[in-house]
């Protein structure tokens, strides 16, 4: 084989390696998160095993379970149900977008847990793991955790969360829930989420 050749096929593996390691899993995560006309979504980072069919968020319906409080801190839960389309593959964290009761989009910060030095630990063991590639089909299901604080910094108002967006993969379709109690994150909307498990 030329020595023209072996070159060529190193610059191809380069590029093979490199357009992978694009899609490689960012295991901490902050998406702030504030109005717009014009993007009602926000943007972090998803990821899937590459040569998956990423799993897509018109196949799922969502259900925000009750929330419970303790010491100021608020833990809920969203479970999501496989409806249709091809068996797919789920790994990474939500991407959440707040609105209220008008439609608006509530300012708000997604912190993707766990970290190193996570501030938060989930009730569900599972919630505190790293993601993990989940492989679902029609009737399957996957959760994620969330939690927040309910206590007020000083005179602020914590605002109700009527509608919860959630996407599976940046700049992908909407899981729209409406929670039986709306959330009111305090802290400007701070949020901390697991993993998809």
């Amino acid at each position: 084989m030329s020595r023209a050749l072996k070159s060529l096929g190193l610059f191809f593996a380069f590029v093979v390696i490199y357009t992978l390691s694009r899609h490689a899993i960012h295991t901490t995560t902050t998406t702030t998160t504030t109005p717009s006309t014009t993007s009602p979504i926000t943007s972090t980072t998803t990821s899937l095993a590459s040569g998956s069919q990423a799993c897509s968020a018109r196949d799922f319906r969502g259900v925000f379970n009750p929330a419970q409080g303790a010491m100021g801190t608020v833990y809920a839960s969203v479970t999501l149900t496989k409806d249709a389309g091809p068996t797919c593959v789920l790994k990474g964290w939500p991407l959440l977008t707040l609105q209220d009761r008008s439609g608006a989009i509530l300012p708000s910060t997604t912190n993707d847990l766990p970290t190193t030095n996570s501030p938060i630990t989930f009730p569900d063991a599972a919630a505190n793991r790293a993601p993990t590639s989940l492989v679902l089909a029609n009737g399957a299901t996957a959760n994620f955790d969330l939690a927040y604080s309910n206590v007020p910094n000083g005179a602020e108002s914590c605002p109700s969360v009527v509608t919860l967006s959630v996407q599976l993969v940046k700049d992908g379709s909407v899981i729209v829930i409406t929670p039986n109690y709306p959330p009111q994150p305090c802290n400007q909307g701070t949020i901390w989420v697991s993993p998809f498990f």
